[in-house]
């Protein structure tokens, strides 16, 4: 299935060749699932004359070119070509589509341009019927940057010579149903490439995003103007000065979901340089709280969390009341944390807890969880064992204070399967079975209440070896 909407990628210029193995070797199942890989790959991307370009040559008895760079310039028109691309069975021989790609494809005729990076993508089932080894190295001889994805088992040796370097950047071993694992580090790898030489954005938030641009000035030589604005209220434009030795900004203090005009001007006496220009969009605000959590709950306190937190986050303010009841309390936290202390509550009572985020738009987002404190000296004390055979031990407690529903006992044997016991809370001793001996064991024994689980206590309980005396006796524990 195709992996969904992805953030749009702009900024991008390149000729982005898929060489597709179109031969008989390859299954229809295995050529439409590198159909849809091909298109998540490139699903983000802007497409255009000053924008990435696409093509796609057969891999079969003779290359075919599916379609050349300069003919859909849209993301659909592209994908409906993709989705329209027909196997045409036949013989493996990918030399000679290598040497087509040379010819025909990364020429002026087919819509190449002469000066954006140039990408190379082979999609193969690792087997080819000709040599690939000189035609390959004449495409990266002019600079096609080249990315093996190899479906089947291949020459590992033989592929990552042909891939350019290093191989564990551009040579990847998938199996066909697994190609959505890579299709976003190679996404990555590609846009490395073409975005290389022009200014472009990475690290976008719901309010920031950093600017990344080829070196073109020095500190000595001059330094860079930075205007940006949203596209529509380019009135609203802000200007920064950059130091000439920085190839990189970050912006911040952004609007969410807004896209904005970003100018690049270097000024310098020694050489001239145009402005390079770039659109980037901000990801949606985040919502915080998304998550509450309840911990450290005790008789008179717990801990409450949240999650995520956020930038655009001023502060916290977390409410708490007891149900049912009209009683509650306010506390007020920094948008830089993330939890705190709820202290001075009732014993085995339920509280509301409600958390709200106040940004620094003013808007409010609030999120509630329930929270149980536990019975005063709710912990069971004393926990004791004897020996009642050579695998067998009882466990005896002094009971814990409160309504107690009950106890749990966990036994975790050193070898073999844990056991629970649930026993009434009249009852303070259990029988342990099947401990071998020799072994080391932790138990651990919990009393229920209403609400929750009170605190447990726990020990680790040694079995003698088989070669001990063995006696009925009281067990040492550690």
């Amino acid at each position: 299935p195709c992996l969904g909407p992805q953030p749009s990628v702009s900024n991008s210029e390149g000729d982005l060749l898929f060489l597709l193995d179109s031969s008989g070797s390859v299954s229809y199942y295995e050529f439409s699932r590198v159909k849809e890989f091909m298109w998540d790959l490139v699903q983000p991307f802007t497409f255009g004359p000053k924008d990435v370009q696409a093509g796609i040559i057969h891999i079969s008895t003779t290359p075919t070119m599916e379609f050349p760079f300069d003919r859909y310039h849209t993301s659909g028109s592209l994908q409906q070509a993709i989705r329209d691309t027909q196997q045409l069975m036949g013989d493996t021989n990918t030399g000679k589509a290598l040497s087509y790609a040379k010819e025909k494809l990364f020429s002026g005729e087919a819509g190449a341009r002469p000066d954006v990076p140039k990408v190379l993508v082979w999609v193969t089932d690792g087997f080819s019927t000709d040599d690939i080894s000189e035609p390959m190295q004449l495409l990266k001889d002019m600079g096609v940057t080249v990315f093996i994805v190899s479906t089947g088992r291949g020459n590992y040796l033989e592929l990552s010579a042909a891939a350019s370097q290093p191989p564990e950047k551009h040579l990847h071993f998938v199996d066909v149903d697994d190609l959505t694992i890579i299709t976003k580090e190679l996404r990555d790898s590609i846009l490395d490439v073409i975005q290389a030489n022009r200014l472009h954005a990475v690290d976008i938030s719901s309010s920031s995003f950093r600017l990344v641009w080829p070196q073109l000035l020095s500190q000595e030589t001059g330094y860079y103007t930075l205007e940006y604005a949203p596209v529509d209220d380019l009135a609203r434009k802000r200007t920064n000065q950059v130091s000439g030795a920085q190839t990189s900004f970050t912006l911040s203090n952004l609007a969410p979901e807004t896209t904005y005009e970003v100018a690049l001007i270097p000024e310098s006496n020694v050489h001239y340089f145009p402005p390079q220009t770039a659109r980037v969009t901000t990801l949606a605000e985040e919502i915080s709280p998304a998550q509450v959590f309840i911990s450290e709950s005790g008789p008179h306190s717990f801990h409450v969390s949240w999650a995520p937190t956020l930038d655009s986050v001023v502060s916290y303010q977390v409410l708490y009341g007891p149900l049912p009841g009209n009683s509650v309390k306010l506390l007020q936290v920094g948008g830089e944390h993330n939890g705190t202390m709820v202290e001075n509550l009732a014993a085995n009572t339920t509280y509301l807890v409600t958390v709200t985020a106040i940004y620094r738009s003013g808007k409010e987002r609030s999120l509630s969880a329930k929270a149980c404190t536990q019975e005063e000296g709710s912990k069971v004390r004393h926990l004791r064992f004897e020996d009642m055979g050579p695998t067998t031990l009882k466990a005896s407690w002094d009971s814990a204070d409160g309504k107690v529903l009950g106890y749990r006992v966990r036994c975790r044997r050193q070898t073999g399967p844990s056991s629970v016991i649930s026993v009434s809370p009249q009852i303070h001793s259990v029988l342990l079975t099947d401990l071998p001996a020799g072994t080391t064991n932790k138990v651990c024994v919990k009393p229920m209440y209403k609400n929750q689980a009170g605190k447990g206590l726990c020990r680790m309980v040694h079995m003698q070896p088989a070669t001990e005396a063995r006696g009925y006796k009281h067990r040492q524990t550690a």
